[in-house]
């Protein structure tokens, strides 16, 4: 610090007695700290534990004060300057003390926020002085740990979860998942969906969320263990039985025995496909054709059972679904996956799956445009059928 800081400070500290009338502040309970004249003279000794004193009969004398009447900026001055030399101990403590604290200065609560996790978590927890601003700040400044505390925060406004979702971070993103009074966006929920068929932490948080919809639950089935497809079951209207079927009648009609001769596998593909029709048929029946079956059937690499589900759901022919996939732009089956209800943020997973299973196809143009539409479901069949039919 330098010479002219502390001369600064010193003074700050003297003035305690000169620039504040003691009859302007009210009176300091007994178990709060001192009084304002035993701060005077603690605001003249260097010992530790004098300092310690100093600190938190200010800290009192200011919580003390009356609804809306801010500190004088010399106490402050000197508060802040306390607060820096402090120990951790002290700092921690005046963390927890500060936590709820609307009259303390915002910069002293901006600097513990960021100070080591124990010393900041009360502080990110509960501070009505950190407004969205700071909590980016300690997004992009502190650590994982720090990160974590801030998803956990009751109430996160939607930028800020929007922010923690962006970063994609595993642990900061379970948090979030975890934190029932956070607001999410919709677009939001959808991409913690979508990570969680990388990140296995997710799936119980997001399967008991209560913003979690009919579809994203749907989509979320696929990638969870069978005691949260039981729970997604009871809380929706996904039938389990159907959708296992499904999966286990899939995977017999996509392995055709391999010492059949060719007119055999002939007879083998077309019976395949009238299964498929059944089984398509028997779904939509139901009522559990629903766009994560098709999320399901394409991960287990059923591509033609994706194509007789999406042909159902458009009520289009299967061929016009078949000359989407093997097209050479990809802009019409991204019409058709979001005609039904596929989510944007899981069709380039959708795309690179069908391409690994129909030799590249559709291609990768350079008008491709899918990136870049915004388009709700009844515009994108509405455009799939003008597309095909031009």
């Amino acid at each position: 610090m330098s010479h002219n800081h502390t001369a600064k400070i010193a003074r700050a500290e003297i003035a305690v007695t000169t620039a504040l009338p003691l009859q302007s502040f009210r009176p300091v309970p007994p178990a709060s700290a001192v009084d304002a004249a035993g701060l005077v003279a603690l605001a003249r000794s260097k010992a530790t534990d004098d300092r310690e004193r100093l600190l938190f009969g200010i800290a009192a004398m200011c919580d003390a004060l009356p609804a809306g009447q801010e500190a004088s900026p010399i106490l402050t001055e000197v508060f802040m300057t306390l607060a820096r030399q402090a120990e951790r101990d002290i700092r921690k403590s005046l963390s927890e003390s500060l936590a709820t604290a609307t009259w303390a200065p915002p910069a002293l609560i901006h600097m513990l926020a960021l100070d080591e996790i124990e010393i900041a978590r009360p502080l990110i927890a509960n501070s009505p002085l950190l407004k969205d601003a700071d909590l980016l700040r300690i997004l992009i400044e502190a650590t994982i740990e720090h990160q974590i505390e801030v998803a956990r925060r009751p109430t996160l406004s939607c930028v800020v979860s929007d922010a923690i979702i962006e970063m994609a971070e595993p642990a900061t993103l379970t948090a979030l998942a975890s934190n029932r009074s956070a607001d999410i966006s919709e677009n939001g929920l959808r991409r913690l969906v979508d990570h969680a068929r990388r990140i296995a932490a997710l799936r119980a948080p997001l399967t008991r969320h209560p913003r979690l919809n009919e579809a994203l639950a749907s989509e979320l089935y696929a990638w969870v263990g069978q005691a949260l497809r039981q729970a997604i079951s009871e809380r929706f209207r996904v039938d389990e039985t159907y959708m296992q079927k499904a999966v286990h009648e899939a995977a017999a009609a996509a392995h055709p025995a391999s010492q059949l001769t060719n007119s055999n596998q002939d007879g083998n593909f077309n019976e395949r496909e009238q299964m498929e029709h059944r089984l398509i048929d028997k779904l939509q029946g139901a009522g559990q054709l629903r766009p994560g079956f098709l999320v399901r059937a394409i991960r287990e690499k059923k591509l033609s059972l994706f194509e007789h589900g999406m042909a159902a759901l458009l009520e289009v022919p299967v061929t016009d679904i078949r000359r989407a996939v093997s097209g050479g732009n990809p802009d019409p089956l991204y019409l058709a996956c979001t005609a039904v209800g596929i989510d944007r943020a899981v069709f380039p997973a959708i795309l690179e799956e069908i391409r690994k299973l129909s030799g590249g196809l559709p291609g990768h143009t350079a008008d491709a445009r899918w990136s870049m539409m915004t388009i709700s479901a009844a515009g994108a069949a509405k455009e799939f059928k003008a597309t095909l039919a031009a």
